[in-house]
């Protein structure tokens, strides 16, 4: 953006650039032999492309004053704004966590983070522009306003000492100071002789109350002591009884024991006799060995002479159904011997 100064009344002509001037851009809008519809150029449908409309805040910029004579207390108060403003930042950027060094072999690089990218660009689009305005002449200062004077002058003499009698008026005054502050120095002494007095009472009730905790440390000692042996007699007296207990129940379970086994053995004993438990171990060997086997053998020789005969009885038969088929009646005259 440019700033244009007005002229100035010595010469009419002179202008004053904050930028340095420079040619306009003459890159067409449209093609060439095209002109825009219903619009001699340059014309602009949109206020929003439109150059000559100046866009952003006006905060930032820095406006020359136009006269000759600036305002100091304005100067600064933009000089304080502008402090205050650089103070803000200082204060943001020490609020704001700072980036962590890169580490070794990798590097930052300032990327956006927006929705949308734009370009940016540290040099800042300017365009000139020229206007001629009409000279004129600075607003004289407004005087200062003097009311005008009304009424009559009208004065008076009083001579010394006719209001004032500056020993007698004083002597009251002086009276009162002079008691009050007599009155405040003995209030004064007698708050520091209650004070003292205070720690002295609180210096005695210290020491009874440190003797007394004292007294209450040893009786809750020897309570405790007490109630420790207490309790260790009154386990040592649960462990005696206890033992006792035991004995007695081991003494009654032996005699109980005793009597029940004085009929019990002979009763066992003749029960398991009778039950076969205690034998003879020939008659036991005899009657679970040698009988089996025994019988076993006898069953297996039995069988051996069943079977024999079994067998004779089938050759038998076999040669009476030979002999039968192949029998033919002779006549003989005498007896066949058998």
């Amino acid at each position: 953006m440019t700033t244009v100064l007005p002229p100035s009344d010595d010469n009419c002509d002179a202008y004053t650039f904050l930028s340095r001037p420079r040619a306009l851009n003459q890159k067409r809008k449209y093609r060439a032999g095209v002109p825009p519809p219903h619009c001699e150029p340059p014309c602009f449908g949109n206020i929003m492309y439109d150059k000559r409309v100046v866009r952003g805040t006006t905060y930032g910029q820095h406006m020359l004053p136009l006269s000759a004579n600036p305002d100091p207390i304005e100067i600064q108060r933009q000089q304080e704004s502008q402090r205050r403003a650089i103070a803000r930042r200082r204060a943001k950027a020490q609020l704001r966590p700072a980036t962590p060094e890169p580490v070794i072999g990798r590097q930052h690089s300032e990327i956006q983070t927006e929705l949308y990218l734009e370009e940016l660009s540290d040099r800042i689009e300017e365009v000139d522009m020229h206007t001629q305005t009409d000279a004129f002449l600075d607003k004289p200062s407004t005087p200062l306003f003097i009311p005008a004077k009304s009424g009559k002058d009208i004065a008076t003499q009083i001579q010394e000492g006719e209001l004032f009698d500056f020993d007698v008026e004083v002597s009251p005054m002086l009276e009162v100071l002079v008691g009050k502050t007599i009155e405040q120095a003995l209030l004064e002494v007698m708050e520091e002789e209650e004070l003292t007095n205070l720690r002295a009472l609180q210096r005695d009730f210290e020491e009874l109350r440190n003797a007394e905790l004292a007294e209450v440390q040893r009786m809750e000692e020897k309570e405790r002591r007490h109630r420790e042996e207490k309790k260790r007699r009154i386990e040592q007296q649960q462990a005696v009884l206890m033992k006792e207990k035991e004995s007695a129940e081991k003494i009654a379970a032996r005699a109980f024991a005793q009597q029940y086994l004085a009929d019990l053995v002979p009763a066992v004993f003749t029960t398991l006799r009778d039950n076969g438990f205690f034998y003879d171990h020939v008659e036991r060997d005899v009657e679970k060995e040698f009988l089996p086997w025994l019988m076993k053998q006898v069953q297996h020789s039995m069988g051996q002479e069943i079977l024999g005969r079994t067998i004779l009885d089938m050759v038998i038969r076999e040669i009476m159904k030979t002999r039968k088929v192949n029998f033919k009646p002779v006549q003989v005259d005498q007896p066949v011997q058998a």
